[in-house]
């Protein structure tokens, strides 16, 4: 079983940036799918950043060049660096983590951007 565990989401404006943490109960050293997802009100839940099994990184392509995925093996952290953010940003984000062949989602983190 993987608890997992998101934080740093909140109210920003327009333009504003925001960090966000997905802490893990297990060891991140060797798991290559994880990820960071998103659900607008009304939406479906839509991929914004992630590892692939290949080791490399996946963008939506609204998010692309602002922003950032990242990992800290030592602290089974993964990071979501968020720029430039805009209304359309407004979701609960989810982190995503496949060990074993099974996914294992948190609980979300609410970001609203807003004037």
């Amino acid at each position: 079983q993987v608890q997992l565990v998101e934080s740093g989401g909140g109210l920003v404006q327009p333009g504003g940036s925001l960090r966000l943490s997905c802490a893990t109960s297990v060891s991140i050293f060797s798991i290559l799918d994880m990820g960071w997802y998103r659900q607008a009100p009304g939406k479906q839940r839509e991929l914004v950043a992630a590892y692939t099994n290949g080791g490399s990184t996946n963008y939506s392509d609204s998010v692309k060049g602002r922003f950032t995925i990242s990992r800290d093996s030592a602290k089974n952290t993964m990071y979501l660096q968020m720029n430039s953010l805009k209304p359309e940003d407004t979701a609960v984000y989810y982190c995503k983590v496949r060990n074993y062949g099974v996914n294992y989602w948190g609980k979300g983190t609410l970001v609203t951007v807003s004037s």
